[in-house]
């Protein structure tokens, strides 16, 4: 896989609420980890400031906000000993949020979902948008930290599709870091050449771990049986009380199973206490090097 520039930063949008303050915990955790440095963005709606402000009292918002940023960032900064930034901006949040993303060669964004109303208003549905205009890996948070260890249980969805094998990469790094066990589920299929055909893939999966010497487990869903694949993920995740789910940001499914939107957005509405990571899908086919 041809490697992406970064600045090495991790973009972390807040709106000081508690859904917040986990992201951010979960981000500090990560960059004391990779050596990242963070940026804590506050994105103020565009129509909301022109509707209730006038001029002058938007300038006073815009610091008062920014003075509350500057306290955040150093808690965080002692805290976890990386460093991190400041900055506020103005327009549609998700918007902005993937825009700076990706126009700045930031590394990740990690932010939490369903947050409060009003002033704190980053969160919530912004965060199922964001990962459809983000062209880095989005990490969504709910209502739980990051343990002390890190992501020790990360599941993987697998399909058929060549997209889906392109987080294995990403799974491995993750795993290698924090010492994880990666759970790779995935569906059988009565059709016998697509069920060989998605043999074959975990065998090719297997091997990348092995390779890599990262400790993994398999579980095979029984499409015949099952609901749907976001429901086993998100099921499974929580018997095993995973700490981590990646999914990619287009369709993943059991074989031979239609789903109504992306695999990743309905785990991001299922999930309450399991992370997960959407990975953008490169465009082309993807190089294995395993």
């Amino acid at each position: 896989m041809k490697e992406r520039k970064t600045n090495n930063q991790i973009l972390v949008p807040t709106d000081f609420s508690d859904v917040a303050r986990c992201a951010v915990n979960h981000a500090g955790s990560v960059a004391k980890a990779y050596g990242n440095e963070i940026t804590l963005v506050y994105v103020i709606e565009e129509s909301f400031l022109g509707g209730i402000f006038s001029k002058g009292q938007s300038a006073i918002m815009k610091d008062a906000i920014s003075t509350k940023l500057e306290v955040r960032a150093k808690e965080v900064s002692e805290q976890f000993g990386v460093k991190v930034t400041t900055r506020v901006e103005t327009g549609k949040v998700y918007k902005a949020i993937a825009e700076i993303a990706n126009n700045e060669g930031y590394n990740s964004i990690i932010m939490g979902s369903h947050g409060a109303s009003g002033l704190e208003q980053i969160v919530g549905s912004n965060a199922s948008r964001t990962i459809q205009y983000a062209e880095v890996p989005v990490v969504v948070v709910k209502s739980s930290d990051i343990g002390k260890n890190g992501y020790q249980k990360i599941v993987m969805p697998f399909d058929l599709t060549i997209e889906s094998r392109q987080k294995l990469d990403w799974g491995i790094n993750v795993a290698k870091k924090f010492d994880s066990e990666i759970h790779i589920v995935y569906s059988d299929s009565d059709d016998e050449y697509l069920d060989r055909k998605m043999k074959n893939n975990i065998a090719v999966i297997k091997n990348a771990l092995t390779k890599n010497n990262v400790k993994f487990t398999l579980y095979e869903f029984k499409d015949s049986v099952f609901d749907n694949f976001a429901n086993e993920i998100h099921n499974y995740a929580k018997i095993i009380e995973a700490d981590l789910i990646v999914a990619m940001t287009h369709t993943e499914k059991g074989i031979g199973e239609m789903v109504i939107g992306t695999l990743t957005q309905q785990l991001v509405n299922k999930a309450e206490n399991i992370a997960i990571m959407c990975i953008y899908p490169t465009e082309t086919g993807f190089n294995y090097d395993y």
